[in-house]
């Protein structure tokens, strides 16, 4: 069977941890070339050794011309751009009362601005042949959790310019998010903090799923292969969760 991917040049944001590491890994595996992004250094250059045909640029996708960086990477080392996944993210715990305000510009910055800033680079190159633009969202931006005012309000966010994206945009690029529930990921046990007993928390997240599991990155990388696969190719504009059923609980 052929690669899904064989020869697609995909831009991966949050890829040395997680959700963004295995979808990388699994885009690799797939026949994909690869622009790896994220911000611990030793991790991304470890990944890029690891993946063939992948180059790592560290930086902050909540700055705009590091965004600008990696489209331009893209073009300069394969030639071409043809998949950007969104997966960067940061929870910015705290209630609005004690959540500093900066907090909440950087979890602003980096949950939503950042796509709005990849998007305003990528989509022209995008634009030239076809493309897919994939958000990784949350569950939080259709349920809300304590302590997390920015995670939630970013996520819903992100949906809302999914969409409009989607719209814009067609039918030569696809947009679409994928919202996940509870998974296995650093994420989830910095997110458990904001309870008062995070390891009761997360178990009790496990329970409330119908199939009475975390997810794994990997659940989640085989949804954003199908969604930027050609047996995805009339889906635009969605936003589909991954969460073990725990919205249906």
């Amino acid at each position: 069977m052929e690669a899904k991917l064989k020869n697609k040049v995909c831009i991966v944001t949050g890829a040395t941890s997680g959700m963004g590491k295995a979808i990388a890994e699994l885009y690799h595996e797939q026949g994909a070339k690869l622009v790896l992004s994220g911000r611990n250094l030793e991790r991304g250059n470890q990944l890029a050794k690891q993946l063939v045909n992948s180059i790592f640029v560290p930086g902050d996708v909540g700055d705009a011309t590091y965004n600008q960086t990696l489209v331009q990477t893209a073009i300069t080392t394969f030639g071409q751009l043809d998949i950007v996944v969104l997966n960067a993210g940061i929870l910015g715990l705290g209630n609005v009362v004690d959540l500093p305000i900066e907090t909440w510009h950087k979890t602003m910055e980096t949950n939503v601005s950042s796509i709005f800033y990849m998007a305003k680079f990528a989509i022209p190159v995008l634009q030239e042949h076809g493309g897919n633009l994939l958000i990784n969202s949350s569950i939080a931006a259709f349920k809300s959790f304590p302590n997390h005012p920015a995670y939630c309000a970013s996520k819903a966010a992100t949906i809302g310019l999914m969409k409009q994206l989607a719209v814009e945009y067609a039918p030569n690029i696809r947009v679409n998010a994928i919202c996940p529930g509870p998974v296995d990921t650093p994420l989830i046990w910095d997110s458990a903090k904001a309870f008062d007993e995070p390891e009761a928390a997360v178990e009790n997240a496990k329970n409330a799923t119908l199939l009475k599991r975390l997810g794994s990155p990997e659940d989640v990388a085989k949804l954003a292969l199908f969604l930027v696969s050609e047996d995805a190719s009339w889906i635009t504009g969605t936003a589909m969760t991954i969460d073990g059923g725990i919205l249906n609980a």
